[in-house]
């Protein structure tokens, strides 16, 4: 199953140096059965956009705890995992998945997403504005969709050490 992890640029040197990173608490986002269900339309790349999306709001909050490195870009790490390391959690949402073990190798890496630098802006304000975002204010729903609107680039997992070089 195709699983889009949360991260920061410490998990991208995590995986540069161990050839391995842990899923934070274990959660990543995919295209699931409930997600499909709820369109009327649309191909697999249009849904699984939402999953991605998922993904990089998981990764402000992960921003928000606090990093030292690009502490305002976005990273999502897409993963093909087998199906029994993952398991549906509509419970807590459309599109979360659970990682069981949540170990992820190099070799599991389909690609990596990483805002570019002129989205660092838009990524602050949505660090500070996601919780309120969630809560329905809609202000902080605006910057938190600006961010959602912004490019990131994608690197192929053999790029890896290039990017934490020139980071």
């Amino acid at each position: 199953m195709r699983v889009y992890v949360p991260a920061t640029f410490e998990i991208l040197r995590e995986l540069n140096e161990n050839g391995v990173f842990t899923a934070r608490s274990g959660w990543g986002f995919a295209v699931t059965p409930t997600l499909i269900e709820s369109f009327e339309s649309g191909d697999e790349e249009e849904i699984a956009h939402f999953a991605f999306i998922d993904a990089a709001r998981a990764s402000l909050r992960l921003l928000g705890m606090g990093v030292s490195q690009h502490p305002h870009r976005r990273v999502v790490i897409t993963a093909d995992l087998p199906d029994e390391q993952v398991t549906l959690a509509d419970d807590q949402g459309d599109t979360v998945v659970k990682i069981q073990p949540a170990h992820i190798a190099l070799s599991e890496v389909a690609a990596l997403h990483v805002d570019i630098e002129s989205s660092e802006e838009a990524t602050a304000k949505a660090i500070d504005a996601i919780h309120a975002a969630d809560l329905g204010d809609e202000d902080a729903e605006l910057a938190v969709g600006d961010a959602d609107d912004n490019f990131m680039a994608w690197y192929d997992p053999v790029e890896l050490p290039f990017l934490i070089e020139l980071s």
